[in-house]
């Protein structure tokens, strides 16, 4: 290579699933019998609505919609954003300035991370947690801080834990719930210790929400407590909800002066969402109840699936979590990854080790329920056979 790359890069490597589903495509091109298995990453396999599905290939064939759109987002779509959190989660949001569309919620971590960090500027991150949000920070030169999640408490962050930790210099802290990987799901109580916790010390709590209705009756946001907007701000999408993950729609809801500075950078880096997709998000999220029943009725089918493939190998999980995965201990002397390697190299099937979202995931597995039933059992039959 001619040039260096930046000094930054070296903070980060290829994304664990980058690395490893190359990996997978290298064992499926040798020739085996039957293609590996993949429970790995959480990429919805359904149809999204149908209606949003006509609306992108109707509103695609008029003239006129394939310019560049508002960097701000159509406002059809920051209306629509503004019902759906109005409607499911009882939050309040003004369309024209409380609410930036994005392309995914992946995107706004990078985006929101360069917004607001410094060089040298500490961010609460969670173990385990979301890769995204440390390789984010890094790439913006801040300094990571982990606080440690574990399954006596529930998964939940220990504020007393928190409060005696050295918060010198934090200025952001990142939370997700449900949680991934763990399933554990959010209450209005977690919530209000957490804004409570942001607005005490002027720490901007940033709450990524993009499971909130997968195995899960009850939709809360963070933003739903009173004055959370002052300390807070949420991501959310379209991906896990609406089977969209690969329309890449998202978005992010605060007070009117953080979402404008993070419109400031994000107006920096595209030149807008293609305006049907807008149009068939603005469908997608006027489903009601009907729709979520169907979902989840799917994933509650999985879940038991996944679970028996948990029994067999004897690991330890709850079986009411919500997400998009299960989430599971394995026995004691049991390494997870070299479990995981058997299982991918002998029985041709690939479950994540916990390993990859920090040191509390190490005695740990992750299965993705972004596999059919019969995949999930013919997955099992196969590790049965191995074992």
């Amino acid at each position: 290579m001619i040039i260096q790359p930046a000094e930054r890069t070296r903070s980060v490597k290829e994304y664990y699933f980058s690395k490893k589903n190359r990996e997978i495509a290298a064992l499926n091109a040798d020739g085996r019998s039957e293609p590996v298995i993949n429970l790995g990453i959480g990429s919805p396999d359904g149809r999204p609505p149908q209606i949003a599905i006509d609306t992108l290939r109707e509103s695609a064939m008029k003239d006129g919609n394939h310019a560049y759109q508002p960097y701000i987002g159509i406002p059809e779509l920051r209306k629509a954003y503004a019902g759906w959190y109005s409607r499911w989660y009882g939050v309040n949001l003004d369309p024209s300035s409380e609410i930036q569309p994005l392309t995914g919620s992946k995107e706004g971590i990078l985006i929101i991370s360069l917004t607001f960090l410094n060089k040298g500027d500490k961010v609460l991150v969670p173990d385990p947690g979301y890769p995204t949000y440390s390789s984010s920070a890094r790439l913006c030169e801040a300094e990571i801080v982990t606080y440690d999640l574990v399954e006596e408490l529930g998964w939940q962050p220990d504020f007393d834990a928190l409060e005696k930790m050295d918060l010198e210099g934090v200025k952001m802290m990142w939370t997700n719930y449900p949680n991934m990987p763990t399933g554990a799901p959010a209450d209005p109580a977690l919530y209000e210790k957490l804004v409570d916790f942001g607005r005490a010390h002027g720490i901007l709590v940033c709450n990524d929400n993009p499971y909130s209705f997968i195995l899960s009756d009850e939709h809360y946001s963070i933003l739903a407590v009173p004055g959370a907007k002052d300390c807070c701000l949420e991501l959310n999408s379209l991906s896990k909800a609406h089977n969209m993950a690969g329309w890449r729609l998202g978005m992010v809801a605060s007070s009117a002066e953080v979402v404008y500075e993070i419109l400031k950078v994000k107006s920096q880096l595209d030149s807008g969402i293609f305006r049907p997709l807008q149009l068939a998000a603005v469908e997608a999220l006027s489903q009601g109840p009907e729709w979520f029943a169907v979902l989840n009725g799917e994933y509650r089918r999985r879940q038991l699936a996944a679970g028996r493939i948990f029994d067999l190998l004897g690991v330890r999980y709850n079986p009411a979590s919500q997400g998009l995965f299960l989430w599971g201990r394995v026995p004691d002397g049991v390494d997870p990854v070299a479990l995981s390697d058997k299982l991918l190299y002998e029985a041709g099937v690939f479950i994540t080790p916990g390993f990859i979202f920090g040191r509390n995931g190490e005695k740990y597995l992750r299965i993705s329920l972004c596999a059919k039933e019969e995949v999930l059992s013919r997955a099992y039959e196969k590790i049965k056979a191995v074992l």
